[in-house]
């Protein structure tokens, strides 16, 4: 089984590997590596895009772990839609966790309005 880092995590990725996984690490556009320009990103699958690439060149009955943090989690759940039969397990460390009712953005959508109430 194939384990795969949503953000590149460079401590969790070498405890992995001398556990003796495979681990791949993903930049997402506009981060990291990945060279797409920020202005060009418009929308959460946009930005997601180098996973989903990912995922759909995986040998059909290959199954990842999936860990993604803060804004990835939002990507994690759009590879868990889309790719359901290549996950086995999606980590959200401190992550958004978007539901399955809303579109992903709904749970960013709702911050100004958490935040409007403490005011």
């Amino acid at each position: 089984q194939r384990q795969m880092c949503i953000r590149d995590r460079y401590k969790l990725k070498a405890m992995l590997v001398a556990g003796g996984h495979r681990v791949t690490t993903v930049d997402l556009a506009a981060s990291g590596i990945n060279m797409k320009r920020i202005e060009d990103v418009h929308t959460f699958q946009a930005y997601s895009e180098p996973l989903m690439e990912v995922l759909a060149s995986l040998p059909a009955q290959e199954k990842v772990i999936l860990v993604g943090h803060s804004l990835g989690g939002v990507t994690l759940a759009l590879a868990a839609n889309k790719f359901p039969h290549k996950i086995s397990v999606a980590v959200f460390v401190t992550a958004f966790m978007p539901d399955t009712t809303h579109r992903p953005s709904f749970v960013l959508e709702q911050v100004p309005v958490s935040l409007s109430r403490l005011i």
